[in-house]
């Protein structure tokens, strides 16, 4: 399932930290920061799928050079506590393909570049190999400055301000989630992301009526392991996997972390057969089906989680179906060639009419009980149950609805005769 995750952090002096060792670390090069004399070198860095470095059109030739660019920045810098670059990291869709994510990946860059003039170093990282196999991220460092033709200018104090940087950094987040969601469905996938916060969207779910969803979103954002707990729950998870057992987490958070993703996951089915239901009840009665008989029907599809595309024509050939199936919907083995259903009609109708079962059956094929024994065609005798339905679902709504109504008024007529023979007064 396509999650969401934008975050931005800053890199301090006051931290111990650098914009070269950020850059070289991310990209997995050596890059020597002449402010500090120091080397940093992680060229054995692995997991690394692509970098590349975007910047302003009137930008000076060096920036194109990792290692000048990072220490350039940290030279237009002279304060012991200053802010040297700026750090994005987006988690990428599973989903889609490495050419899409690399692509999206630059979107967002280029658009940093155009929205604040910064220089921007990206890095494409590859899930861990002991790690979530989804856990694709990438990691988009940017200079604190304008990059102009002279070199690093002005500070970007938009995002600096307490006024205006949480402003900027939700609608770069919306970008982020606009360029995921775009890139989700042009490869056909029905999850989307959300940037917004859980309430924010659980408001937007009750303004549209949709309290089930509401119902979802009303919850607790999920936990964060940390390095050591996550790192002690992906062997858990390895060792389970190998020794064929169910997964425990070994730690408080990995706890709390499993239990919340395995009610999502149930709210999920519960809400999936929920939707099954109501496609399966809205396909019964396009083809004519009674309340009753729709809802069942719709109740089987939720229970069984069908979902395999039929169309109207196909539940109409389904539905003609049901009288003469051979054998039940429930899992006792049964003999072949006998008719549970029909056997279970006659029982009923023997005791409503006092008859045998042969006289009894052949009322439901549609013959009278007079005419036991006669061969007679379907032009000569009352339709049997199974012909009369398979002409409901054929005839359009437009002509059930006309025969309703002729049914209403016979039966009002017959309950009128009714209350006239149940008339003392009245001799006969």
């Amino acid at each position: 399932m396509a999650s969401y995750h934008l975050s931005v952090k800053t890199i301090k002096r006051s931290a111990g930290r650098s914009a070269t060792a950020a850059a070289a670390y991310r990209v997995g090069e050596r890059i020597e920061c002449q402010r500090e004399g120091r080397v940093h070198d992680y060229t054995r860095k692995q997991g690394i799928e692509e970098t590349f470095i975007l910047t302003p059109k009137d930008a000076p030739d060096w920036a194109s050079d990792r290692s000048r660019l990072w220490n350039e920045a940290e030279a237009s810098e002279t304060r012991r506590n200053s802010v040297t670059a700026r750090e994005w990291e987006l988690a990428l869709p599973s989903e889609i393909s490495a050419e899409a994510r690399s692509q999206i990946t630059r979107d967002f860059a280029q658009e940093l570049v155009s929205r604040y003039g910064v220089a921007v170093d990206v890095a494409i990282h590859a899930p861990h190999r002991e790690g979530d196999q989804r856990n694709h991220h990438a990691h988009v460092l940017t200079s604190t400055r304008k990059l102009e033709a002279g070199g690093f200018t002005t500070k970007t104090r938009v995002l600096d301000s307490a006024k205006t940087g949480g402003v900027e950094i939700e609608q770069m987040r919306g970008l982020w989630a606009e360029l995921q969601n775009r890139a989700l469905e042009r490869v056909g996938e029905v999850e989307r992301v959300d940037h917004r916060s859980l309430e924010k969207q659980r408001e937007t779910a009750l303004d549209r009526g949709d309290k089930l969803t509401a119902e979802e979103l009303d919850r607790d954002p999920e936990l964060k392991l940390g390095p050591a707990a996550n790192s002690m729950e992906r062997r858990a998870k390895t060792v389970a996997e190998r020794q064929g057992r169910e997964y425990i987490p070994v730690t408080e958070r990995g706890a709390v972390v499993h239990a919340a993703r395995q009610a999502r996951a149930a709210f999920r089915e519960m809400r999936e057969r929920l939707d099954i239901a109501r496609e399966t009840y809205g396909i019964e009665r396009e083809a004519g089906q009674g309340r009753v008989s729709a809802g069942l029907t719709a109740l089987r599809a939720a229970t069984s989680k069908e979902r395999d595309g039929r169309t109207s024509d196909d539940i109409r050939e389904r539905l003609s179906q049901v009288v003469g199936r051979s054998r039940d919907q429930d899992d006792t083995p049964k003999p072949e060639g006998r008719n549970y259903a029909r056997e279970r009609l006659k029982e009923i109708m023997e005791k409503d009419a006092g008859r045998d079962g042969q006289a009894a059956v052949h009322k439901l094929d549609g013959h009278s009980e007079y005419d036991l024994g006669e061969d007679t065609g379907r032009d000569g005798r009352k339709p049997s149950v199974n012909e009369r339905l398979k002409d409901m679902l054929n005839k359009p709504r437009e002509r059930l609805e006309i025969e309703d109504e002729r049914d209403q008024e016979k039966d009002q007529e017959v309950e009128k005769d009714r209350d006239i023979d149940r008339d003392p007064g009245l001799s006969h």
